[in-house]
C-alpha cells in the first residue's frame, strides 16, 4: 500500500477553478481505477488555499497507473498554473491492520 499526503497551495484567483478540475479528477480515480483506494481532497478552514489531498493506492504500481490515466494527465496540466506549491509527503500506518477496518466501514 502507498499513502501519500499532498500539500498544495494554490493561487487565490484560481482557487474556484482549482476545486472544481480536483474534485473531478478525485471522483475519476475513485471510481475508474481499481488501485486507487482514496483520493481525499480538503482544504485548510485558516485558509482555503491551502489544500491537502489524502491518497492511498493498493501499491506503487496502481499509483504509477494512476499518475498516467487520462484524468489525471488532464488535472496535472489544466491546473500547473495555478499551483503556487506543492510537497508530496509519503506516509507510513502506524496500525495498518486497521486499515481494512477502517475502509468497510467507510463503504457500508
Amino acid at each position: 500500500m502507498l499513502v501519500r499526503i499532498s500539500e498544495i497551495e494554490i493561487y487565490p484567483d484560481s482557487l474556484r477553478a482549482y476545486k472544481a478540475i480536483l474534485k473531478s479528477e478525485a471522483e475519476a480515480s475513485v471510481r475508474l481505477e481499481p488501485g486507487v483506494i482514496s483520493i481525499f481532497p480538503m482544504y485548510e478552514q485558516k485558509d482555503s488555499t491551502r489544500i491537502r489531498i489524502l491518497e492511498i493506492y493498493a501499491s506503487r504500481e496502481a499509483y504509477q497507473s494512476h499518475i498516467k490515466s487520462p484524468h489525471f494527465q488532464k488535472y496535472k496540466t489544466t491546473t500547473l498554473n495555478m499551483v503556487k506549491a506543492l510537497q508530496l509527503i509519503d506516509m507510513k500506518a502506524i496500525d495498518a491492520e486497521t486499515m481494512p477496518t477502517i475502509f468497510r466501514k467507510l463503504k457500508d
